[in-house]
């Protein structure tokens, strides 16, 4: 029997069964509930990407602002004025950073397909955002571990993804069906990983996330 992969957000071992469809199968983490594909089923970069091209988002469109608002109003009630952001993962038509920037939050973005400039991933934020970018890493433990890093202290991570709630509700989720899908993060696997990290955490929405740096508790998971 082939051993099951580690975890992909905090490495752990001896990962079990949770759920299989015609197409691929589903671990979940013993310690932070991480349910995951196995990497044998991840996409090539670039057919990812031609899935990400079909995307049509844009700021013009009223319908994706009211979307992003969720993670937008109660971020914004938390910032300082002129606090400084980064939108990972803007995708090709970058939103929620016109949205802050229009607040007067000076903003940098970063897309590994659509703005790939990694000088931003040098400099230091008041505030990070994801907005449906986290369900797609493949290695979501060293990344969410390198954007927290890049806070300053009392700095906010706020991240939107949908949650599972139970395994009969999995099966028929309309979430897993989008091959480029590959991590889906539970209440309990953030507050693993808030504890892990020495953050705050608070879910403002059923797909919202939002972690606070505590300067007192923060720490590396490495």
């Amino acid at each position: 029997m082939t051993e099951s992969p580690t975890c992909p957000l905090c490495g752990a071992a001896h990962c079990s069964h949770y759920h299989r469809d015609q197409r691929r199968d589903y671990l979940q983490c013993p310690r932070c509930a991480l349910i995951f594909v196995p990497p044998a089923y991840h996409l090539a970069p670039a057919e990812e990407r031609a899935v990400y091209d079909q995307h049509q988002n844009s700021p013009d469109d009223a319908g994706y602002r009211r979307f992003l608002s969720r993670l937008f109003t109660p971020l914004a009630a938390e910032l300082a004025p002129g606090a400084r952001g980064l939108d990972f993962g803007s995708g090709p038509g970058p939103t929620l950073s016109v949205m802050f920037e229009e607040a007067g939050h000076p903003m940098r973005i970063y897309d590994p397909y659509y703005a790939p400039d990694s000088a931003v991933l040098a400099g230091e934020y008041d505030f990070i955002t994801a907005t449906e970018v986290v369900e797609h890493l493949a290695a979501p433990g060293r990344e969410l571990e390198r954007l927290v890093a890049l806070l300053r202290p009392a700095g906010w991570l706020g991240l939107m993804t949908k949650r599972p709630r139970d395994r009969a509700a999995f099966a028929s989720w309309h979430y897993i069906l989008d091959p480029t899908h590959v991590c889906f993060y539970s209440e309990a696997t953030f507050e693993w990983l808030a504890e892990h990290l020495g953050m705050q955490v608070v879910f403002p929405a059923a797909d919202v996330v939002m972690m606070r740096r505590d300067p007192k508790r923060y720490r590396r998971m490495t």
